[in-house]
């Protein structure tokens, strides 16, 4: 049985949470490069023009991506084989965001209570987990600053199976028409089909880690991904919603069985910056 102590999970944590905020993933840079050839609006150009001109300040003088930093949402791979020595896993991670937010100077944007106090807990935390616990000895973290302005373009309906392939594409191209703009695009749009009310939501949110222009495995998802990506773009938002041809630079659908009853369908946005880090023990 492999030992890992709580430290080396906190430390790992820190450095992935800074490093999200500062450093966009190389396949998002060249997909910005990419849509640069796609787009005609004159509008739409200067946006990406300007994302790709902040990426690279963000990384030259070590600055977040954006002014919003995100709430960390941090999915754990956890071998079987390895323990866990020390604190226990939630309060390791969210001694590493802390670490990475306070030492970091990234913006701290999480409050104690969603409704009535709202006060700033004051280092970000507590982090929202998602652990698995897969075979081996091998502990992965992935780190995902999630900001809330693209957060609040996510969405989830639980539609009649009788809904279909037309429903599914119905639901998610009117939640981006409708939110998609205040969203910072051009967008990742995370899909994803199946299971209950608590795990599509989970299974879109998952979908956007994967690296951009890649396809579901099975083609009939993999056409579904390339049509909601016509869909979408055919709505004509456009980088920073000033109207354009790339209003998202992909679509990742993912799918897990459900109920015979069910079609939950959840949509999960991301803006343009796409921020997460990933690290392994």
């Amino acid at each position: 049985m492999r030992r890992i102590s709580s430290k080396e999970v906190a430390e790992l944590v820190k450095r992935l949470s800074i490093e999200a905020n500062l450093y966009a993933p190389r396949d998002l840079k060249q997909s910005l490069r990419e849509a640069k050839a796609l787009e005609a609006s004159p509008y739409g150009l200067a946006v990406l023009e300007d994302l790709l001109e902040n990426i690279r300040l963000a990384r030259d003088e070590k600055m977040p991506l954006c002014q919003d930093c995100g709430m960390a949402v941090v999915f754990v791979d956890w071998g079987q084989e390895a323990v866990l020595t020390g604190d226990n896993l939630q309060e390791s991670i969210d001694e590493g965001v802390s670490r990475a937010y306070i030492e970091g100077y990234l913006r701290k944007s999480v409050v104690n209570d969603p409704l009535y106090d709202r006060k700033n807990t004051g280092d970000n935390t507590p982090a929202v987990v998602h652990l698995r616990l897969v075979q081996g000895s091998e502990v992965e973290i992935t780190v995902v600053p999630k900001g809330m302005g693209s957060e609040n373009a996510s969405a989830l309906a639980m539609l009649s199976p009788a809904d279909g392939e037309e429903g599914v594409v119905n639901f998610v191209t009117s939640v981006i028409a409708q939110k998609g703009q205040n969203a910072c695009p051009p967008l990742v749009v995370g899909v994803g089909i199946g299971g209950n009310f608590e795990s599509a939501p989970i299974l879109a949110k998952r979908s956007l880690l994967r690296p951009i222009g890649s396809r579901n495995e099975d083609p009939r998802y993999a056409k579904l991904e390339e049509r909601l990506l016509r869909e979408i773009n055919g709505l004509g938002l456009g980088p920073g919603g000033y109207g354009g041809k790339v209003t998202a630079l992909d679509v990742h659908v993912e799918y897990m069985p459900t109920h015979i009853a069910g079609l939950p369908v959840a949509v999960n946005v991301s803006c343009n910056a796409l921020r997460h880090a990933s690290g392994s023990l």
